[in-house]
């Protein structure tokens, strides 16, 4: 038993094995740049530890990212061409970057909050969260360019949303008051008002000191109703614009988030109803002056 040779141990076995016909390369998201199936660039098989689907989403998810810097400098070189063009065409395009920058700082804002409320992210696929972050950040870009702009804040920014926003870099520094509380906790009850299209409350003007509630949803009508029962259920005030006092439309009278949000910044900036609306409202709607407002008001 003494001449006996030691048995091989696992790291023995290891160690000598070729490793080239038993072991799979590890590939991480960002080693596969092209949509192959499931193959890597060299058409080589890789493993299957995912579904078809999972690995659609991450592929997916890798294009935008190995495509984020190309496009980031097609869109500084043609915003290049378009101030270009509109000097030597004498047309103002408004402040850029650094004026907002010192803008603000230096502009006065109004007590009137606008509140974009994220509770909903478990109603949504990823693709209606991403279209209701886009949407935030239209209503970023009108309040900052506006001369009276209002406070902005979000509510319920949990880890769901921080990940969605995540994808637009220093989203941190911009000017939203971003809360991980829900708006009940950030603001008092009496000053709250739910927008909802299914209130019976009449909205004319907007009050100072006081948080309008739009819901950060993009369900396709699937739950409809719900702000509204929500509002009914905390206790709080709610109201609707008044569209068919001053407008027709063609479509349903659906809105999105900035559109509910710049039309509230431009009846607070002084801007008549009918014409903001007007304004706002984009053409596919078909919004015009109601055929009996003349004769009504």
């Amino acid at each position: 038993m003494d001449n006996e040779e030691p048995s091989s141990t696992k790291e023995d076995v290891d160690v000598t094995k070729p490793q080239e016909e038993n072991s799979f390369p590890h590939y991480t998201l960002f080693d596969i740049t092209i949509d192959t199936g499931l193959q890597d660039d060299d058409g080589n098989e890789i493993p299957r530890p995912f579904t078809k689907n999972q690995m659609r989403k991450w592929l997916k998810k890798v294009k935008w990212e190995n495509r984020k810097a190309e496009k980031r400098a097609r869109e500084k070189a043609k915003a290049k061409e378009r101030r270009r063009e509109a000097r030597e065409a004498n047309i103002d395009l408004g402040p850029n970057r650094k004026a907002l920058k010192k803008m603000k700082l230096e502009r006065p804002k109004r007590s009137t909050s606008i509140v974009i409320d994220l509770s909903f992210d478990h109603l949504m696929m990823e693709k209606d969260r991403f279209k209701v972050i886009k949407q935030i950040l239209r209503c970023y870009s009108i309040n900052r360019r506006s001369e009276t702009p209002v406070q902005f804040h979000i509510t319920s920014f949990g880890d769901v949303a921080k990940s969605d926003m995540s994808r637009h870099n220093g989203y941190e520094h911009w000017d939203i008051n971003f809360h991980e509380a829900p708006y009940l906790e950030v603001f008092s009850k009496e000053n709250i008002v739910y927008l909802t299209s299914e209130s019976e409350n009449i909205i004319e003007q907007f009050e100072e000191n006081t948080a309008y509630i739009i819901g950060g949803l993009v369900d396709h009508n699937k739950h409809k109703g719900l702000c509204h029962k929500i509002a009914e259920e905390q206790g709080i005030r709610h109201g609707q614009l008044p569209l068919d006092k001053y407008i027709n439309m063609k479509t349903r009278k659906v809105l999105t988030i900035d559109h509910v949000f710049e039309i509230v910044l431009r009846v607070c900036e002084g801007v008549p109803w009918q014409d903001a609306l007007l304004k706002v409202l984009p053409l596919r709607k078909g919004a015009h002056i109601c055929d009996n407002q003349s004769e009504k008001y």
